[in-house]
């Protein structure tokens, strides 16, 4: 019988064939969510249908919950996500009744519906348990789901990534290092891909993907980190910390404090990494971590000194580990080796070696991976030059931080093309590299009018609600040697479906031009 997590408790499934063969025959068993609860039998609502909501209503649905999927867009908006659903999910739409959140034995809530709408907070006073799709996964996983199904021989570890900036490179790029290692590795999370789905696929197919996982990558938002219960990564990162999603957080503390929960259980043989050169992760070890009981090993990684951990010197990035996760001997990575360019790359070049090293990967991996890996779609994406003029589409700079690095990134003269959905951003951080790098902004969207107003100072500025008229804009205005970087520092939902659409459209004009 093969091994089970804390608290599994196992009836109809005797061993592991048959527990394999009762996911493909949807023969539900019993498994704990939350720390014991059972979901065979009992009442689940997920609220919110999307990637997530998808994900985590199909897991919970072959583990024998009688689940109903609620949301308050219709069926119009949501059909794609509704094809996906099993016979045996029912679905509310348009509506969230109470009676759906109050009689359920457990809540599971998508990462963009707050915690504070009244439905949740009515069924939180009456005592049901919510937690949100990330926490699913672990539970998942660490009850014995795949131990169970495929017979490994021992429970994945957990690698999570949080920051407001460079999340889904450094996750990517840690996955890369892993799979380059030889290691057993699945990708999943915030970063457009659904735990829950990840590890659904990988039991019903029996497991037979090689190697055997030993190691689950997740890209984790402050929004995930909010309904986590058991959540222990072995392996953590938190790459910066700057102001983001604020028409959802109160203050900056309330954001800061939903990211440091992804140490929260971490204990010993856990490790945290932290980025040195941002003063909120630099501050943390101090004020959250220091004095406490059994807590992660700690390490930093800097573009501006030497720390324990991984550091940039002498245009080369250098480690300092202790040994049993370092091979024996100097090591050292030459960016000029890296096919993804930028001072922000290098940052999260150090982050993702860093845990790659700490989680056993070899040397050889991680400078492999780097030496291939042509960095992200959207982001500081070079999409053509066209009479001399670069066009690079960054439409996953979201927030004020992630356009700064853009555009520290560049020497040329910039025609940066910005607006969208305000999140509460303080723009008035982007005027001193305006000021500077910019020759002119061309601005769209509903936060047009606010980012003029905080960093138009002397520059150009061009107002427009056309997409296809700001594209060509900022071409008329660049002459050869120009780089007109679109990078909105703002959500997309204003004019587009997500920041994927609106990058996709960006490229699709810039063809046209």
């Amino acid at each position: 019988m093969p091994k089970k997590g804390k608290n599994f408790r196992v009836e109809t499934c005797h061993d592991v064939l048959h527990y394999t063969n009762s996911l493909r025959q949807k023969e539900p068993c019993r498994f704990p969510v939350g720390r014991g609860m059972e979901v065979k039998g009992k009442a689940v609502t997920v609220l919110g249908l999307a990637r997530s909501g998808v994900g985590a209503a199909r897991l919970l649905d072959r583990l024998g919950a009688r689940v109903t999927v609620t949301d308050k867009k219709g069926p119009q908006d949501l059909g794609p996500y509704l094809a996906l659903l099993g016979p045996g999910i029912r679905h509310v739409l348009g509506e969230h009744p109470p009676g759906l959140f109050e009689e359920a034995s457990l809540i599971v809530v998508s990462p963009g519906v707050p915690l504070t709408i009244a439905p949740l907070k009515r069924a939180k006073e009456k005592g049901v348990k919510i937690i949100g799709e990330l926490e699913l996964a672990y539970q998942a996983v660490a009850h014995g789901l795949l131990d169970m199904a495929c017979g490994e021989e021992r429970i994945p570890s957990f690698l999570a990534v949080t920051g407001a900036n460079g999340k889904s490179t450094t996750t990517t790029l840690l996955y890369e290092m892993l799979k380059e290692n030889g290691t057993g590795v699945m990708v999943g999370g915030n970063i457009g891909n659904a735990l829950t789905e990840e590890i659904l696929k990988r039991a019903e197919d029996g497991c037979r993907t090689s190697p055997a996982l030993t190691s689950i990558v997740a890209e984790v938002s402050s929004f995930q980190l909010e309904t986590i219960d058991a959540f222990r990564p072995k392996g953590a990162a938190i790459l910066n910390i700057t102001p983001d999603h604020l028409d959802r957080y109160h203050s900056m503390e309330e954001y800061i404090a939903a990211k440091c929960r992804i140490f929260e259980n971490q204990g010993a043989g856990d490790f945290l990494v932290l980025n040195a050169d941002d003063p909120v992760t630099a501050a943390l070890e101090a004020e959250r971590l220091r004095g406490r009981e059994k807590g992660p090993q700690v390490f930093f990684f800097s573009r501006q000194r030497e720390v324990r951990g991984a550091y940039y010197r002498g245009g080369l990035i250098h480690f300092a580990l202790p040994e049993p996760a370092q091979v024996s001997g100097a090591f050292t990575l030459d960016p000029a080796t890296f096919r993804i360019r930028g001072v922000h790359n290098i940052e999260n070049a150090m982050a993702a070696s860093l845990m790659a090293l700490l989680a056993g990967c070899s040397k050889d991996a991680v400078r492999g991976a780097l030496s291939v890996f042509p960095g992200l779609e959207h982001r500081l994406e070079f999409v053509r030059e066209l009479n001399g003029v670069q066009f690079i589409n960054d439409s996953k700079g979201t927030n004020a931080g992630a356009v700064i690095k853009s555009l520290e990134s560049f020497s040329s003269p910039i025609i940066l093309i910005a607006g969208g959905r305000d999140k509460d951003s303080d723009f008035t951080l982007l005027r001193p590299l305006i000021e500077e790098r910019v020759k002119a902004l061309v601005l769209i969207g509903e936060a047009r009018e606010k980012i003029r107003k905080a960093v138009g100072g002397g520059k150009e500025v061009f107002l427009t609600d056309d997409f296809g008229e700001a594209v060509r804009k900022a071409r008329d205005l660049a002459v050869p040697g120009d780089v007109v970087l679109f990078s909105p520092a703002c959500a997309s939902f204003d004019m587009f479906r997500d920041f994927e659409d609106r990058g996709k459209q960006f490229k699709r004009i810039v063809e046209g031009l």
